[in-house]
Parts: structure tokens; sequence; C-alpha cells
């Protein structure tokens, strides 16, 4: 990049991602210009999206199935998000099979959080093993994927309203419900992902 601009350096065809979020959210094109489309089609033909969909299974999870989450950062809660922030296309059959792993594997099926343990007896999350982070994570990974209009994402974004704290600097933290669970999820303070996301 010898003398060249860095505008110019985040335009370079090797990292399609970088490419096409610098068209849109730093130059403010269209994503219907010619150059725009074609980079938005190269994050999933060249790079670290294929990278990662290479490594899928069949079934649409990385890793252990089981252990969707607590395979940081290689199993499938995770690729999902990675996927999501390089902007790949959530209308691909790999990646709308890995969303529906998600969904039938960890959002538990009462009030609609994003747990990281599949309950065996019931199908969905575990309901002791919804967390913040997570559910915030989910949420916004699967809404950058396409699936914001999907009931059961409705219903996670209410799970969100319902227990997301934003209290921070309280004297006593909430009661009940999930925030007897993690100390570290619950506690005197605001899950930052949960809120972030």
């Amino acid at each position: 990049m010898a003398g060249g601009g860095t505008i110019e350096w985040l335009l370079e065809k090797d990292n399609p991602s970088v490419r096409f979020f610098t068209l849109t959210q730093l130059l403010g094109k269209n994503p219907g210009e010619h150059n725009v489309a074609e980079a938005k089609r190269d994050i999933m033909r060249k790079g670290v999206v294929p990278a990662i969909l290479k490594k899928q299974h069949r079934e649409g999870y990385w890793g252990d199935p089981e252990r969707f989450y607590r395979d940081k950062y290689t199993g499938t809660v995770w690729q999902l998000m990675i996927l999501a922030e390089l902007g790949a296309d959530g209308s691909k059959g790999q990646i709308r099979k890995a969303c529906e792993f998600i969904l039938d594997n960890s959002q538990e099926i009462g009030e609609f959080g994003f747990s990281y343990d599949r309950s065996r007896k019931h199908g969905g999350g575990l309901n002791s093993g919804v967390i913040p982070c997570l559910t915030g994570n989910m949420v916004w990974s699967l809404i950058k994927l396409g699936w914001a209009g999907d009931p059961r994402i409705e219903k996670a974004v209410g799970w969100i309203c319902r227990y997301q704290r934003a209290d921070d600097g309280i004297q006593e933290a909430p009661k009940g419900g999930p925030y007897d669970r993690y100390e570290m999820c619950w506690g005197k303070h605001t899950c930052h992902m949960g809120v972030v996301k």
C-alpha cells in the first residue's frame, strides 16, 4: 500500500467484508451499486466466511454439537457471531441451517432466552443455562443474518426487555427468576454484552 490512503487500503479486494462495510458505512454507497453488490457477493466467495463454512458439519453445527457455546471460540454460537459480524449472507442454506440449529438447541422454549446447554428432557435450551450475554449475542447475530421477523427472535427480544438489567449502581440486585443464578451475569452490574448487542 505504498503511498495509499486509509480508504484505499480498506477498499482493497482481499477482504470483502471490510470492503463492503467501507463502501456502505463509511462512504454511504447504495447496496445496489455494482461495486457494493460485488463486494457483498465476494463475502461468500473468498476469505474468512467460506473458510468458516468449509468446517461446518452437514447438520449445521461446528465442532461438538453439545458444546455449541462452551467450545470458545470454535463452537456454533461463536461461528454465527463471526459470520454476522463479517456480513455473511444469511439467506444461504448453510447459514440458515446453523441458525436453525442454534434456535433448536440453545433457545429455551418457555421464556425464549438462549442457554449454553441443551435440555435433553424437553428440547431447546436448558432453562438454568440461559444467560444475558448469550441471549444478546444470538439475538443480534440472528437479526443480522436476516431473522428479524421470525417469531422466535421476537420472543427472545421480549426476554431481553423483561430481564436484561441496565441499572448499574443500585444497592441491591433484583431477586428471583434468572437473577439468583450467576453473580457474574446478574450481580450488581449490567451484562455488557447483553446490553451492547
